[in-house]
């Protein structure tokens, strides 16, 4: 099927040059398997010994850690001095903050390099006091880089000491200086909070976003609030009779309202439920107001209350919370007021990513968590080739960081400044609860190293998603990913990312027992929400992370966390249709090659392989009890056969099976079109919408096909035609009588030898029970219908090829699970219904050609 397809692609890339290829043969979107020395060559791909930052490459730092100074020299005897400590190495040189007019200051600041850019054999720490015509040296310390002990994790912190300063000849001068200097690695505590001395081209608020952050998503509750009724409202118009009155609810930015009440009265009820997802704190209050409706977008207020929400009961089941009456305030005085069940409700899991990416399924209540069942282990050790992001005096450049999500934390490594093949060697853990999760890992160029003038967004560089279903216990996994970004232009390779990932198990029974629990909580199927009501909270969700995460310090920016959380990724996309339909096709192929391969028995291609099922099918007839075991028996030796060509390394974004490869580019422009369209080009929204009338006019072919062999079936006992429903409640009365004097063994075996009967013994003509169901009436005769031309139709159907196939399958399945029909009446109608599709396709083809030959001619 794949070659048939490359043939059509190939075919129509002849015949029509407004196809574009969107990526260049030669690009690599593999998976690599990669061998990187972990934890310093003590951890290889089986290693099952875990340990802190094994999981990273080993990286030297060289650390300096100033603490303090004393017995300052005083500026020029007119009062203490402004110190700061200077540090020189080579070509790198960085400051800590000064004091004003102090003595003995205390800074307590590391610095940190990698010891691969130490190229001078000193480091020079200088005491500075700072002036407006120029820095004053007080003194200074000079080590040697190649006398700098080693100090690794689990050794205790190096102690500082006191050093002497000396002047620049070497001379004994006032003052000491306290600081400790260490060679030591990414594990060091001192790491995170250490000062990078390449980073000094970082200015302002800039070198908060270069840091390594862990974050935690808000914790996220579904607050149901169910409006009942209201009483004693007062109208601004007191003569209107049947006054349309609804409820207004509003938290945060988000706004929702019932129905207009059918009681036309001023004690309206409606007994509906409004959901909004709310996080903790419950800094923000609920807001009802009920309102009357008076004109076209024109409401009047009838009053309106603000409940906290501290004092909502938090609820683990259904059951119904208390109603509680609220005064409504108005301007006037009145009595007026509206009754409410408001509820927390902790037994569902609020939705915030798809739900097949989803990396946390538990439940809001802490009450209803299980016990974790295992540990994940993250190490991002590097990136390679990475494309240029931005451009400064006609160079490219990049700033790349990595994000990690799962469940409620988020992880940010550091910013390389500057790097097309970034180290980042950081090493993360998570709790997991439930091995049916994903893990999601994105690469971003940092565009906010300016501060607040930074007015870009983070650029996206590609993401890696991990199912760790997919993945063994216990086992390291390093592989080189793929980072690809879809455009308009098409889809384009960013890099390759390298992770090394590790998925432990506490206890194998209580993760097998997962296999056999809901994927969510209890709540979800007791009480489901609709999908409706699961996609409007699933935007309030991520809308509410979004904003949380982007006020901390430094912060997560939206464009971030919403290419994580997958926002606007359930619009319309012709690409997608079409990977669907593969994926359909490689599910049904197998059922698809069982179809033929039937069909080669009863057809007696191989007379040896038909007298073998002859010979099966008899051995079943006589010990129909050895029938369900041979299945799951057969089923199992399938299974232990594949064991050879299973899986050994995790999935990854296949460009192919994602269709981004062939797209065309109006196809993936349409897809990054917003909503409603942004285009102004009314050509091209015509030429889309034509495209989409065309592929929803197949579609409802088959819809039409499908109802109507159903409608089929039902009329057989409706007597909508008389004499076909006498025909089958005859046939019906005979047979019955038949298979009651006949054992059912014999009966099977009749039935079994005539489907599978030798050519000799078939007509080419189609079977009496397809003549007779192909008779029947449908609902068809009763449809309405415009008489116009066919022709436009005609093209619609002329590229339906790939289509075609997945109706075939469609129709398979659905004629297959009939039980009114015996497996030869089956086949002929499959066949039937294939070949007038192929035939009708066909005709498509020869009148567009012909069309296309008028139309030049």
């Amino acid at each position: 099927m794949a070659n048939q397809n490359q043939n059509q692609i190939r075919n129509r890339n002849q015949n029509a040059n407004r196809i574009v290829t969107t990526i260049a043969p030669e690009e690599d979107f593999d998976l690599r398997e990669t061998r990187p020395s972990l934890g310093g060559g003590r951890v290889v791909g089986n290693d099952r010994l875990g340990t802190a930052f094994d999981l990273v490459e080993q990286m030297d730092y060289l650390y300096v850690r100033v603490v303090k100074a004393k017995e300052l020299p005083s500026k020029d005897g007119d009062g203490n001095p402004d110190p700061f400590v200077e540090l020189k190495l080579g070509g790198f040189k960085s400051v800590t903050k000064h004091f004003e007019h102090v003595s003995n200051p205390e800074w307590n600041q590391v610095f940190s390099i990698l010891k691969d850019r130490v190229q001078v054999p000193n480091i020079e720490i200088s005491v500075k006091d700072k002036s407006r015509n120029g820095d004053d040296l007080i003194g200074l310390v000079i080590f040697d880089a190649i006398d700098v002990p080693r100090r690794v994790p689990p050794d205790s912190p190096l102690a500082p000491e006191w050093y002497r300063l000396e002047n620049k000849r070497g001379e004994r001068a006032r003052g000491e200086l306290m600081l400790a200097i260490w060679i030591g690695t990414q594990a060091d505590e001192a790491f995170s909070d250490s000062w990078h001395l390449d980073y000094t081209t970082v200015n302002g608020d800039g070198v908060a976003s270069i840091r390594s952050k862990v974050y935690l998503s808000p914790r996220l509750w579904y607050l149901r609030v169910n409006v009942i009724e209201a009483q004693e409202l007062q109208l601004g118009d007191k003569n209107r009779q049947q006054p349309d009155i609804f409820v207004k609810a509003s938290h945060g930015n988000f706004v929702l309202r019932t129905m207009i009440s059918q009681s036309k009265n001023l004690n309206p009820s409606w007994n509906e439920d409004l959901m909004f997802v709310v996080a903790e704190p419950f800094d923000e209050r609920l807001v009802i107001s009920v309102e009357e409706k008076v004109g076209p977008n024109k409401d009047e207020g009838l009053g309106k209350c603000m409940i906290p929400l501290h004092d909502i009961d938090k609820r683990m089941d259904f059951k119904p919370p208390i109603g509680r009456w609220y005064n409504l305030d108005k301007n006037t005085k009145s009595n007026s007021r509206v009754h409410l069940r408001i509820s927390l409700d902790g037994g569902y899991h609020v939705l915030d990513e798809l739900t097949h990416y989803s990396s946390d399924l538990r439940a809001t209540a802490r009450q209803l968590w299980k016990p974790a069942i295992g540990v994940l282990e993250l190490g991002v050790l590097n990136a390679q080739n990475l494309a240029p992001m931005k451009t400064k005096e006609g160079r490219g450049f990049t700033d790349a960081y990595c994000v990690a999500k799962y469940g409620q934390k988020w992880i940010r490594t550091r910013t390389v400044l500057n790097s097309f093949n970034p180290q980042w060697n950081e090493q993360y853990t998570w709790e997991v609860f439930d091995p049916c999760t994903v893990i999601t890992i994105s690469v971003f160029d940092n565009c906010h190293l300016q501060g607040a003038n930074g007015n870009g967004k983070d650029s996206k560089i590609g993401k890696v998603r991990i199912r760790l279903s997919t993945l063994q216990t216990d086992r390291v996994y390093t592989h080189l990913y793929p980072l690809m970004v879809l455009s308009p232009s098409g889809v384009k390779k960013m890099g390759e990312i390298q992770l090394a990932v590790r998925f432990s198990c506490s206890s194998l029974l209580n993760m097998l027992a997962m296999y056999t629990q809901p994927l969510l909580p209890n709540l979800h199927y007791i009480h489901p929400l609709s999908c409706h009501q699961i996609e409007i909270l699933r935007h309030q969700a991520t809308q509410i992370v979004s904003n949380r995460l982007s006020r901390s310090e430094p912060p997560l920016r939206k464009e971030v966390i919403e290419y994580m959380l997958d926002v606007g990724s359930n619009m319309w996309s012709v690409r997608r249709s079409k990977a669907n339909h593969y994926r359909i096709a490689g599910i049904l192929s197998t059922l698809v090659k069982f179809i033929k391969w039937f069909d080669q028995i009863c057809t007696w291609n191989n007379p040896f392989v038909t007298i073998l099922v002859h010979v099966l099918f008899l051995a079943f007839v006589c010990f129909p009890w050895m029938i369900s075991s041979t299945i799951f028996l057969s089923v199992f030796l399938m299974g232990t056969w594949n064991y050879r060509t299973r899986p050994r390394n995790p999935p990854h974004m296949d460009v192919k099976l994602s269709q981004a490869d062939t797209a065309h580019n109006d196809e993936l422009e349409e897809e990054f079109d917003s909503f409603p369209t942004s285009l102004k080009q009314i050509d091209v929204v015509k030429m889309r919408y034509d495209r989409l009338r065309a592929i929803s006019s197949r579609v409802q072919t088959v819809f039409g096909d499908l109802a109507t062999q159903g409608e089929r079936f039902y009329n057989l006992l409706s007597w909508r035609d008389p004499r076909a429903t006498a025909l089958f409640l005859v046939f019906c009365l005979v047979a019955s009588v038949v298979m009651y004097i006949t054992p059912p063994q014999v009966a099977v075996t009749i039935t079994g030898f005539y489907t599978m009967r030798h050519p000799r013994f078939r007509d080419r003509l189609p079977s009496y029970p397809m003549n007779f169901l192909r008779r029947l009436p449908a609902k068809t005769d009763s449809l309405l219908f415009h008489g116009s031309s066919g022709l436009h139709l005609l093209l619609a159907f002329s590229d339906c090829d790939n289509f075609l196939t997945t109706f075939k399958f469609v129709l398979s399945i659905v004629l297959f699970s009939c039980d009114n029909c015996i497996i030869g009446t089956k086949l002929a109608v499959i066949e039937e219904i294939m070949l007038q599709f192929w035939d009708y396709a066909f005709l498509s083809r020869r009148l567009l050609s012909d069309y296309k030959f008028l139309n030049r001619s």
